[in-house]
């Protein structure tokens, strides 16, 4: 029979590696932006090439809440950690996934002048990554305020994606030249968008686990 103190240390573990998955995919949306506005392709390749790493990191934070469910049995708020950690490292690895599309926009848009300085995508990038410090952070600590503040921040991210849409369709329309890459543009402003929606699952995740309910969706 395992004990309560190593159930209790098993479910800090899960925590532990879902911070650590966390700082992996925070670390790839950095380099694929990097790679974008520097069309570095080397770096570009460097993280779609991780995406394999954060991939298994899923499977295996699936495997380890799936053994707790079936050893322990556990039940109200030990069952919400599990359940959440279950969902908060589908969001991760998802977030993983765009950061190896705006990668693969890179290799697409290797060699090509970019139409306009790349200026709203990295302040995209930039919103995003502080969306999900304070969504791993508001896990941790249970934090139901900052939570709240990330589901608040979204709105910026979802408002600053509609300018830059905006404006890259009137590339496009002026200057039928620019349609492709205007196109891939938008692409990755839409990748950002999501890693915000899916930063926003994650602070939702994050009330319930510490409240036992569902934030209602506007």
């Amino acid at each position: 029979m395992v004990t309560r103190q190593s159930f209790d240390q098993e479910l800090e573990a899960l925590r532990q590696d879902l911070l650590k998955m966390g700082i992996l995919v925070n670390d790839a949306i950095r380099d694929a932006v990097q790679s974008l506005a520097k069309q570095d392709t080397e770096l570009a390749q460097k993280v779609i090439s991780g995406d394999d790493v954060i991939d298994k990191m899923e499977e295996d934070i699936e495997d380890k809440c799936m053994v707790l469910i079936a050893r322990q049995q556990p039940l109200a708020k030990d069952l919400r950690v599990i359940g959440t950690g279950l969902k908060i490292t589908t969001d991760l690895e998802r977030m993983g996934d765009h950061a190896y599309d705006i990668a693969m926009v890179t290799l697409k848009l290797a060699n090509q002048p970019l139409i306009k300085p790349l200026l709203d995508i990295p302040r995209m990038a930039a919103m995003a990554h502080k969306m999900i410090d304070m969504s791993l952070e508001a896990y941790f600590k249970l934090d139901i305020a900052l939570a709240e503040q990330v589901c608040k921040a979204d709105d910026d991210i979802d408002n600053l994606y509609q300018q830059v849409f905006r404006e890259l369709l009137t590339f496009m329309m002026e200057d039928p030249q620019t349609i492709k890459q205007a196109a891939q543009l938008i692409f990755v402003a839409r990748y950002l968008e999501r890693i915000g929606d899916h930063c926003t699952n994650i602070a939702e995740w994050t009330i319930y686990l510490v409240t036992g309910q569902r934030r209602r969706k506007k």
